[in-house]
């Protein structure tokens, strides 16, 4: 398609940039059927630079962003989930794009009988909720809610709004231990207010 639209373009350019978000990692993406594409394509245009940013399949499924239920509040038979994280500043991505991310454990949409929560973040904002999901028990405080496939975004594009810190960032190992590799404080967010 690009070719197509833009062919008659290539002579005058260095280098093509393919862009990102191919999920060549995933099990079902054919790699081989992309490789004979851009073998093709830099056989047709052998002075051109050929760009393709894989940055979606390093990061895809690659980490989880764990909260926890801080307060459960009802409002006009809405029930919401209070996390000690924010939608706006630590998956800004999900209200921009907008996607809803996957909790372990939910279900992605409403279940008709089933305890259900929207999920509400911890800054002064309005919009900072997403929601809902359902449960199959009711989220006591203290619940860990842990949104799955959230690292890509959550390290790059998260802020610190209003001092709302970041996340820390670590890794569980294969034997069940957490290794803590960044917390942030408030000494993070006075730094990039000077």
């Amino acid at each position: 398609m690009v070719e197509q639209k833009f062919g008659h373009l290539f002579g005058q350019i260095q280098w093509l940039n393919l862009g990102g978000g191919h999920l060549m990692t995933h099990k079902d993406y054919d790699t081989d059927h992309l490789v004979s594409l851009l073998k093709a394509l830099k056989a047709r245009y052998p002075h051109l630079e050929i760009i393709l940013e894989p940055g979606s399949a390093f990061a895809w499924e690659t980490g989880v962003l764990v909260s926890t239920v801080a307060d459960i509040v009802e409002n006009h038979g809405v029930k919401t989930a209070m996390l000690n994280v924010s939608f706006a500043c630590h998956m800004p991505d999900c209200l921009e794009m907008p996607y809803k991310p996957r909790i372990r454990g939910a279900y992605q949409e409403p279940v008709a009988g089933k305890p259900t929560y929207r999920m509400g973040g911890n800054s002064c904002l309005s919009g900072d909720f997403m929601g809902d999901w359902s449960f199959n028990k009711p989220l006591q405080v203290g619940d860990r809610i842990i949104f799955e496939d959230m690292i890509h975004y959550t390290l790059v594009k998260s802020t610190l709004f209003n001092g709302v810190t970041h996340p820390s960032i670590g890794l569980w190992t294969l034997d069940g231990r957490f290794e803590l590799y960044r917390r942030f404080g408030y000494e993070d967010y006075k730094s990039r207010m000077s």
